[in-house]
């Protein structure tokens, strides 16, 4: 699979300086946790969720999804959930070819699920890649991942957790801390079968009766904000000890009363066609979500969990790494500067120091080989619009 594959060859070729690169769910984790990019959950009840699974990755781009048995079913449709999720996984093994098909996560609500579900797959096992661990604690935690390590070896394939931060213990500050410490404790030690960790930031807000509006990020609910900068504290380390942290869910997918001016600019938008772009993302509310992103990056996160396929292409866009950023990351590493010292970036407009930028460089260089390089250029306008196309 590959991003931006739903875009035609001749486009891809005008909107980047490197393409970005394949890659299936058999690559180094390392490599996959990043690639997961929007990653979009579906509920598992849904009765034509194989179809749905390949539109998603023809039309949108999808590359990962979570089939969700947890809050987006109601209690008493578990049990058929779960035997429509076995069906679909049976369609898509007899009719879908694996090129076709995104990376595929069950969110389960106990660790038995893990073992019973990895069974009744049977062969359709071959397209799973892991399961989303919610209310993820050291306590809770063990039980689901010792689960994990049981069902891979009965299937004979590796499969991936992605634990999801979001109890009340890791939201309150007298117990923060010390939850912190215990999911760093089981992270380590089941590091190997770790993807990434996702942030549960609806349950966060519901701890306080809060729901940010679509004027507003998580990052201006200050309580939120205060868990995420000590997740990314613990986790997001480049000392070789951290994991790759997720953006959280965006909820809004369509217009709703607008209290505060439109947040995206118009500067960047001046090509043909850009106002009218601009327009529609105001319109569906998707500049609070742009904003939204910019600030997950910057707060050391990840790609991003999402609920609305229109989300996807957005995510992805502010994932390529800009012909800029590419120059300074290529010179910060490059054999000239291995011992340090300082020097002026290709673009005349900043000072890279070598070695305080190293562990940025490397990231960022990752990044561009899951989702490409921009042209000189060319900026996220242009890929989102050719994304939207």
């Amino acid at each position: 699979m590959r991003h931006f594959r739903h875009i035609g060859p001749e486009s891809r070729q005008l909107l980047f300086h490197r393409e970005p690169g394949e890659f299936h769910m058999d690559s180094p984790a390392k490599t996959l946790s990043v690639a997961l990019g929007a990653t979009l959950y579906s509920p598992a009840n849904r009765p034509q969720l194989a179809a749905d699974i390949l539109k998603q990755a023809a039309r949108h781009g999808v590359v990962s999804m979570v089939l969700c048995l947890e809050d987006s079913i109601p209690d008493d449709q578990v049990v058929p959930a779960e035997a429509n999720l076995v069906r679909q996984f049976a369609e898509l093994y007899d009719t879908a070819s694996p090129d076709s098909l995104p990376l595929l996560f069950v969110r389960v609500r106990e660790a038995e699920q893990i073992t019973s579900l990895t069974a009744r797959l049977g062969e359709s096992v071959a397209l799973l890649s892991g399961f989303v661990v919610p209310k993820f604690t050291e306590e809770r935690g063990v039980a689901f991942l010792e689960a994990l390590t049981a069902a891979e070896s009965a299937c004979g394939k590796r499969l991936f957790a992605m634990p999801v931060l979001e109890s009340p213990e890791l939201l309150y500050l007298e117990s923060r801390a010390e939850t912190l410490h215990g999911i760093a404790r089981v992270a380590e030690k089941y590091r190997d079968r770790i993807l990434a960790l996702r942030l549960g930031v609806t349950d966060f807000c519901s701890a306080y009766a809060l729901r940010r509006s679509p004027d507003m990020t998580a990052y201006d609910v200050k309580s939120v904000t205060a868990v995420i900068s000590d997740v990314v504290n613990v986790f997001g380390r480049s000392d070789g000890t951290g994991f790759t942290v997720t953006g959280p869910v965006w909820e809004y997918f369509r217009h709703q009363e607008r209290m505060f001016k439109p947040q995206l600019r118009r500067t960047p938008f001046t090509g043909r066609g850009a106002d009218e772009l601009r327009a529609d993302l105001i319109a569906q509310d998707m500049d609070g979500l742009l904003r939204e992103i910019q600030l997950d990056r910057v707060n050391g996160l990840q790609g991003k969990t999402c609920i609305h396929p229109s989300h996807v292409a957005p995510v992805h866009a502010l994932s390529v790494v800009s012909h800029e950023e590419f120059s300074d990351a290529t010179d910060v590493l490059s054999p000239e500067c291995t011992g340090g010292g300082v020097v002026r970036s290709s673009y005349t407009n900043k000072m890279n120091e070598v070695k305080p930028h190293r562990a940025w460089a490397e990231r960022t260089l990752l990044r561009a080989e899951v989702f490409g390089v921009a042209r000189e250029g060319v900026d996220f306008v242009d890929l989102l619009g050719a994304s939207l196309a």
